[in-house]
């Protein structure tokens, strides 16, 4: 585990901002001129990072942090603030997510406004103070792969299976395409044999839903580990065991409350690390296509600083 030193100021430097004009559908895209110049008045000059893929989005930030910049901000939904976490995660670099996208669970978590342009203004008052505080994230580790940080939820059931679907799928076109990859994985649906060693304590269990929280929520407010808390040290592991089709589907709108938890099918770990194992699944981390298993998950205390 990757040992992080506690850093409460913002160290000197520009202000690296990357922005992704698509998150959210586009809705939030002329904020951007308004969100630059908010952060140019905490008096740090402000650079917009240029990509054009994700990937490209995720170098840039690598090559701003390692050219010096004191703070980066990630404007766009879960997937833009992933790619930006790689970059800050671990080092003095503060950071500050603007929710500008269609899922934006790690800044509501965190604390920032779900309006983006408040969250700037509480980004650009702690630049203006030299302030960051200290959260948590989860590494992610493969054999064989480059660790990768979460700073919300690692999905590793049903919805992982879900969103790989609907990333093979061409047609439709945008959300109908996740509808109808429910559609075909509900009739597909059995539950997995998954190994899962907490703590170093080895468990055995057939499920259909495993998701590893760092915080309570993924998809845009479905609190699927609802006493996630980003600040305890801990991953909060929910495993929902044999539903059938009708059960899943009474439970699956209870996410959004947290209620799930209570169903007698449901069991919640909290651990410090999990080694997470099956055949045949592709966890989504923060919503990003991430690692077949087997995975490792660690929670790491105060991994990232963040603008508030």
């Amino acid at each position: 585990m990757l040992a992080v030193t506690a850093h409460d100021h913002v160290p000197p430097g520009p202000v690296a901002v990357l922005a992704n004009p698509t998150a959210g559908r586009g809705r939030h895209r002329g904020l951007l001129p308004g969100i630059l110049q908010r952060l140019a008045g905490a008096g740090r000059p402000v650079e917009l990072l240029r990509a054009r893929t994700p990937e490209e989005a995720e170098a840039a930030c690598h090559a701003a942090v390692a050219g010096g910049a004191g703070a980066l901000v990630a404007v766009g939904g879960d997937g833009t603030v992933h790619r930006a976490m790689q970059a800050v995660a671990g080092t003095a670099v503060a950071f500050g997510p603007v929710p500008a996208g269609t899922g934006n669970d790690f800044a509501v978590e965190t604390g920032f406004p779900a309006d983006p342009i408040a969250a700037v203004d509480v980004i650009t008052a702690a630049l203006a103070a030299g302030r960051a505080r200290p959260v948590d994230l989860a590494q992610l580790s493969r054999p064989g792969e480059t660790d990768r940080w979460f700073g919300a939820v690692l999905a590793a059931g049903f919805d992982a299976i879900v969103n790989e679907r609907a990333n093979r799928m061409r047609w439709p076109r945008g959300p109908r395409r996740y509808d109808l990859a429910i559609v075909v994985e509900l009739a597909r649906l059995r539950p997995r044999r998954y190994r899962l060693v907490l703590d170093g304590v080895t468990q055995e269990i057939d499920a259909v839903l495993v998701a590893v929280g760092n915080a309570a929520s993924y998809g845009g407010g479905m609190r699927i580990c609802p006493d996630a808390d980003p600040h305890d040290g801990l991953l909060d592991v929910v495993v929902g065991g044999r539903f059938d089709r009708r059960t899943l589907m009474r439970v699956k709108p209870q996410i959004y409350q947290g209620t799930h938890v209570t169903h007698p099918l449901v069991r919640v770990y909290r651990t410090r690390t999990v080694e997470l194992s099956a055949e045949g699944i592709t966890a989504y981390a923060d919503g990003e296509r991430s690692f077949d298993l087997p995975v490792t998950v660690t929670a790491v205390p105060a991994a990232l600083r963040l603008l508030r």
